[in-house]
């Protein structure tokens, strides 16, 4: 709590509240928030799941500061990066066998992270002792246009609370309210989801599921 309440008073900002439509989100309002991506700012945004928290991976204050609101550290992390196509598969990961990419491919987009062996791209404050990445393609137009027009992943993490069903995770009205002291913009896309993507490992020589969501793969 000491950590978060520090954040707060570290972090005041004047937040952005953009409405989108995930059917045709504005051009002109996804330029405005990766101005503010590329400037180091943090985003609230709506998902195929639950609303996320997150900044352009390549700007190490950025992803320390969502640490920070975190409690760890960025090695401790297990932040998933949020991808617009299939690119960045190959960006960011090593290899992977044709089973895996049918497999990926036949769940995306859609509401999955699928751990893979992270490549050398991956900045190396990231890593630590993993060598590992998740990897997400959202099936929502919103946060895909904004990394396609960033032109690299951002990272992710849920603001949906674990061990509460919470409203405010939800409404996107409620979010602004909550974590307006968190995010230089809160995109609102509709209302968010309470659960999040179903997680699967596939560097284990076998595919597991690590942790169940929303969503059922297909194989």
């Amino acid at each position: 709590m000491e950590l978060i309440n520090y954040f707060y008073a570290a972090n005041l900002v004047n937040t952005m509240f953009i409405r989108l439509f995930n059917e045709n989100p504005n051009p002109r309002e996804i330029r405005k928030v990766v101005e503010i991506l590329r400037k180091g700012g943090l985003i609230i945004y709506p998902t195929d799941t639950v609303y996320g928290l997150g900044c352009d991976i390549t700007n190490q204050k950025a992803v320390e500061k969502v640490a920070r609101w975190k409690g760890i550290t960025i090695e401790k992390s297990n932040f998933s990066f949020i991808c617009s196509d299939f690119s960045h598969l190959s960006d960011y990961t090593k290899p992977i066998s044709n089973s895996i990419f049918k497999l990926i491919k036949k769940n995306l987009p859609g509401p999955f992270t699928f751990i893979l062996e992270a490549n050398n791209n991956v900045p190396k404050y990231f890593k630590g002792k993993k060598k590992t990445v998740g990897i997400r393609i959202p099936d929502n137009n919103i946060i895909r246009e904004i990394v396609a027009e960033l032109g690299n992943p951002i990272v992710s993490t849920s603001i949906h609370d674990e061990d509460e069903i919470l409203e405010y995770t939800t409404d996107p009205e409620l979010i602004n309210e909550k974590f307006v002291n968190v995010a230089d913009v809160i995109i609102d896309g509709g209302f968010g989801e309470l659960i999040p993507s179903t997680v699967v490992d596939c560097t284990l020589g076998e595919i597991e599921i690590i942790r169940e969501g929303k969503g059922e793969l297909r194989f």
